[in-house]
């Protein structure tokens, strides 16, 4: 059965950012990742049935842990990652924010989001 999984709201103090003060004080971001898998733990009740999203976890945080200029290539990273270890994954999308941006005025958040 197809079945999509999501992890929402993963919160994360990592070094990312254009401008060098970003990568050596670091900042706040969050990731959300979905996608969608045909099992059928659904039925079995089974663990590998699935894939498990405590594996995911793991590897999101690996990858956010990674210092990068652009949060693009932390979305595309992690994205590879995932499809890499687990390749029964034929699409999966990837969210990353970054709370309170650089920018000349007032934002809460800059987000990207891939689908892979």
């Amino acid at each position: 059965m197809k079945t999509k999984i999501t992890l929402e709201t993963m919160k994360f103090h990592a070094f990312h950012g254009v401008m060098e003060e970003e990568r050596i004080v670091g900042g706040t971001y969050l990731a959300d990742i979905s996608y969608t898998i045909d099992t059928n733990a659904v039925e079995t009740d089974r663990m590998e049935d699935t894939v498990s999203y405590a594996g995911i976890y793991d590897l999101i945080k690996e990858e956010m842990m990674k210092p990068s200029k652009l949060i693009e290539h932390v979305a595309g990273r992690i994205a590879k990652a995932v499809k890499n270890k687990f390749p029964q994954i034929p699409e999966i999308t990837v969210k990353i924010s970054k709370l309170n941006p650089p920018v000349n005025g007032e934002a809460g958040k800059a987000t990207v989001t891939i689908t892979s």
